[in-house]
């Protein structure tokens, strides 16, 4: 099969297309998908410049995300069938088994029936960034309907797909944003109020819209500085959530300390790299339940490129730029 692969971490030029062997079943319990689509992801241009988990095993095919048509099961999968139109967020980490090629193997516990409302490209998109805002607000954040959340960087991947599970919650949506054309794309999602950090306060545009309290929740998706940044506009006792690591080097902890404030990290790659089987399944059944909101128009997915496989060079550097509103996919001929 065609496969995009890369030996050596380094810029986007590392990656080309090349046939290698394809995925086969080995087990009862899994599934061959031929692919459709592969959505591209942060962890993939961090993974491709720095390494991937697993050094020894190569080539790497990188993609978690994928979207395609169910072509062979093992003998004890009865959830699936040939035909079948399934994505899912499994592989991609290092080694052989990612979604940037003609196929993949998959375990019947780790896929879900793709949205009938999403095209191949968007279901492609959705998995990681579904996952990672279900997580973050659901679990980790535990919001509740009425509460208050601010989103940093409503436009990007999780992001935009966070807008619109806060507001499926019943919370009232405060995010930030780079320009007015990406505020008027969040406000098309739900939000309620749109912060164009470059040009205010963002933390004394949140008190106010708080009426000086803070944020019930607030998810920070940017790192770095904005972490910190985000502590002063979370209510006393709330909740910010995070899918980077602090860096202590650009602050400390002293004013949420002060707040009484519950921090809590996200990484939905976890299961996966610590071969958590029951929190794979959950992952997976997060999908199907997002894929019965997409199906009744309630949740969208914004792609706001493709790129055919072959220009897989091409997509990296786009999604490196930082200025993507929504998702990348790489379309699977």
């Amino acid at each position: 099969m065609k496969a995009i692969v890369f030996e050596t971490p380094g810029s986007a030029s590392v990656l080309r297309l090349q046939d290698i062997s394809p995925p086969t079943i080995q087990t009862e319990t899994e599934v061959l998908v031929r692919l459709r689509a592969a959505g591209i992801n942060p962890i993939d241009t961090k993974l491709r410049s720095r390494g991937t988990f697993y050094p020894e095993k190569t080539p790497h095919v990188l993609g978690c995300d994928g979207a395609g048509v169910v072509e062979a099961v093992g003998a004890a999968v009865q959830s699936f069938q040939v035909g079948d139109e399934v994505f899912f967020c499994n592989g991609g980490l290092g080694g052989p088994a990612g979604t940037y090629a003609e196929f993949a193997v998959v375990d019947r516990r780790f896929l879900a029936i793709k949205p009938a409302a999403l095209s191949f490209a968007e279901a492609a998109a959705a998995p990681l960034v579904l996952i990672t805002a279900w997580e973050s607000l659901y679990d980790r954040g535990r919001l509740q309907a009425g509460q208050k959340v601010l989103i940093q960087a409503g436009a990007g991947g999780v992001g935009h797909v966070a807008i619109q599970l806060a507001s499926l919650q019943g919370a009232e949506v405060c995010t930030t944003v780079s320009s007015e054309a990406k505020a008027e794309f969040c406000r098309s999602l739900g939000a309620d109020s749109v912060i164009l950090y470059k040009n205010t306060d963002v933390v004394d545009e949140v008190l106010t819209w708080t009426q000086g309290q803070g944020v019930d929740l607030a998810f920070d998706t940017v790192g770095g500085e904005t972490f910190y940044q985000t502590v002063p506009a979370v209510k006393i006792y709330g909740d910010l959530v995070t899918i980077l690591e602090p860096d202590p080097a650009l602050g400390n902890l002293k004013t949420a300390r002060m707040r009484n404030l519950r921090i809590s990290l996200e990484l939905m790659l976890t299961p996966m790299l610590q071969g958590l089987v029951e929190e794979q399944e959950q992952q997976a059944r997060i999908l199907q339940q997002c894929a019965g909101l997409c199906d009744r128009n309630l949740l969208k997915i914004h792609v706001s490129k493709t790129f055919p496989m072959a220009q897989a060079q091409a997509a990296h550097e786009l999604l490196e730029t930082g200025s993507v509103t929504g998702k990348i996919v790489l379309l699977i001929s």
